[in-house]
């Protein structure tokens, strides 16, 4: 593959077959196949992968509004150009696996399929109106390690489909391969460790370390809604349960916290009852009228 340029756009497709270029207002984008990615602005000046489909336009032209999904942050300019090359990569590996469509009809467990294609025998992905997920043949099925296997052979597109991947790596690109095996750490992070023989750090599992995140704050108020303060000015008025529970009969407490100190992390905000101040006053929470104290 030819080294990229970072400081000029290519006028021309690499050995990758993608095409970068700027449009009118200096927006960097890039071309693979009918697939059309943009470096878009974002808050703060800061930036964000998105991408469009089958823009018939020169990239010159195209605008904003030709774009739809997002694709996570982006820290510069070196790191668009990585991923659109890791897209064009994906997409000739995919066309070398030679997979083909198939008609729809057949009955899924998310409703009738829509259409499919078939990776290899036996393994087949269906799309439906609203979900979609692989079916095993009952032989491609056995060879899905016992802890993973669903006994139907039906694996749900959102995780599951990282098991099939997982199974039969042979059959899928080197960056669904990689989402896989991120998917199955986070997802089933007992499976990984029995089968890799490798423990997963802090930071490795996001199952694991929510986890490790319930043990340590058991008894500690987690807080389960938050809302701008009405009453309070540059508060947030949070009501948590123990160990961020849910459900009737779940003891309650309201605090206030600075608007400034409220910042959420992966598995919710912990109460410091030391600085955070009960509250008790009027609510800005729909439901609370009448409850507070006197």
């Amino acid at each position: 593959m030819s080294p990229i340029q970072t400081s000029a756009p290519s006028q021309a497709p690499d050995m990758s077959g993608a095409l970068f270029g700027h449009t009118a207002d200096g927006m960097l984008v890039a071309r693979v196949g009918d697939h059309a990615y943009a470096m878009m602005p974002g808050r703060d000046g800061k930036h964000y992968l998105t991408s469009g489909w089958r823009i018939a336009r020169p990239m010159v032209e195209w605008t904003r509004s030709d774009f739809y999904a997002h694709g996570g942050d982006l820290d510069d300019e070196t790191a668009f150009r990585s991923k659109v090359l890791e897209q064009a990569q994906h997409f000739e590996e995919r066309r070398l696996l030679g997979r083909r469509d198939v008609p729809g009809g057949a009955h899924t467990p998310w409703g009738p399929s829509q259409g499919g294609t078939v990776y290899a025998e036996g393994v087949t992905s269906h799309a439906t109106a609203g979900h979609g997920g692989f079916k095993l043949s009952a032989d491609r099925n056995r060879k899905v390690r016992p802890m993973l296997r669903a006994a139907g052979g039906w694996y749900e597109e959102d995780e599951c489909w990282a098991i099939v991947a997982f199974t039969f790596p042979h059959l899928f690109t080197a960056l669904e391969r990689r989402s896989a095996e991120r998917t199955i750490k986070d997802s089933w992070p007992e499976a990984w460790e029995a089968i890799s023989g490798t423990i997963l750090a802090p930071g490795e599992s996001r199952r694991k370390d929510q986890r490790d995140f319930e043990i340590a704050h058991t008894n500690d108020w987690i807080v389960v809604s938050a809302i701008t303060s009405e009453q309070q000015k540059g508060f947030v008025e949070c009501l948590a349960t123990p160990g961020g529970k849910r459900g009737a009969g779940m003891e309650e407490r309201r605090f206030l916290v600075r608007a400034d100190e409220y910042h959420v992390g992966r598995f919710g905000f912990v109460i410091d009852p030391d600085r955070h101040a009960d509250y008790a006053g009027r609510s800005s929470f729909v439901g609370w009228s009448g409850r507070e104290s006197p």
